[in-house]
């Protein structure tokens, strides 16, 4: 039997509103064992993150990776963790912020929330947040610049998952990638200048490093791989860098299946063994930064890249809340509200609407 929540109070000459939801990735509420076991069990019970054999997978997680794991992910976690919060939590908070903000300048007046697809705030939560507010439109924008069916489509499973309980359907639309958006290229290559001229000029190599997925993903027609390179290429384009001048590779390898490759640790040891004298590393798979950017990334990478016989490294920073982000993820969802906006009633038409309706509750 299906069971529907309770909808928000409705009253004849509601105005209707136009949502926006931000979907990332999530993460645990403290940097301690007792919290990761939770989140890590939720990311990796979802099978679009895990593609093997239910029963084996459900053995391997519970009996060896939730008893060993959560701790050692604990100890990276507190290494990141701000006074704040988690980063993922706090530069989302502040993008979803400025966001609003930003449409706002722009005339464009509509609700803005965002949800974590595996922790707190739950996509749930912040759909019915939305509907809370009387949205009968609702577009969901999930942070991950390349699409792939591990990232972009779990954080649409939550909004439909969302919808199998819910009695008033809104109009749902969706923002499928924004890999190649010229905004985006250029809010990177932005940060990427800036970043040189604080540091005296460019570094001897340009790692650009994305999430790693297994390699059977790509086999199967999953276009996230295509999309990391085509981002690659642009973003080289638009800082004219050499093809001898930057590297594409691919960070958090789990298991022993192959992924995508070139893998990132190896690459920096080659560098290191190189004698390469700088290396800069960004991540252009990453609105905010995270534990993966800012743990394994900037700290992990440095060892590994100094430990090989590597001069001098630097990771540089995901874009946040850098102003050429958010006017670029401004661009993004105003071209997607298209139709939708120009639906808005005016003010003079809702209260026409509202007196239309107390006078047939009136004759009634």
């Amino acid at each position: 039997m299906t069971y529907y929540r309770a909808e928000p109070p409705f009253t004849h000459g509601t105005s209707p509103r136009i949502g926006v939801l931000l979907i990332n990735l999530g993460t645990p509420e403290a940097p301690t064992a007792a919290a990761l076991r939770p989140y890590l069990k939720e990311f990796l019970s979802d099978r679009r993150i895990v593609e093997i054999p239910r029963l084996i997978w459900w053995l391997i997680l519970n009996i060896i990776i939730l008893n060993i794991r959560p701790r050692k992910s604990a100890e990276k976690y507190a290494q990141i963790w701000t006074q704040e919060g988690s980063p993922l939590l706090v530069h989302t908070r502040r993008q979803a912020k400025l966001l609003r903000g930003f449409l706002g300048a722009r005339g464009i007046d509509v609700e803005v929330e965002f949800g974590m697809r595996y922790g707190s705030p739950s996509v749930l939560s912040a759909f019915e947040s939305l509907k809370a507010r009387h949205c009968d439109r609702i577009l969901i924008v999930p942070l991950y610049p390349q699409y792939a069916a591990s990232s972009s489509a779990s954080a649409l499973d939550a909004v439909w998952e969302a919808l199998l309980h819910t009695r008033t359907i809104p109009d749902i639309r969706t923002v499928r990638h924004y890999h190649d958006h010229p905004g985006y290229i250029s809010a990177l290559a932005s940060s990427v200048r800036e970043y040189w001229m604080h540091q005296g000029g460019k570094p001897d190599k340009l790692l650009m490093s994305f999430h790693g997925v297994p390699r059977f993903s790509l086999d199967k027609g999953d276009p996230y791989h295509c999309e990391c390179h085509k981002t690659a290429r642009l973003l080289a384009e638009a800082l004219g860098l050499s093809k001898e001048e930057y590297l594409v590779c691919f960070q958090s390898r789990f298991g022993r299946a192959e992924w995508l490759q070139p893998y990132f640790a190896p690459t920096l040891e080659a560098l290191g063994r190189q004698k390469t004298g700088r290396v800069d590393v960004i991540c252009p798979g990453f609105s905010s930064d995270c534990l993966e950017t800012l743990e394994e990334i900037a700290m992990e990478g440095k060892a590994t890249f100094l430990a090989a016989g590597g001069k001098e490294y630097h990771y540089i920073p995901a874009l946040n809340e850098n102003d050429a982000w958010i006017h670029a993820l401004s661009d993004i969802v105003t071209r997607n509200l298209q139709g939708w906006l120009e639906d808005i009633p005016s003010p003079n038409e809702l209260e026409q609407s509202r007196t239309r309706a107390l006078s047939l509750g009136a004759k009634e």
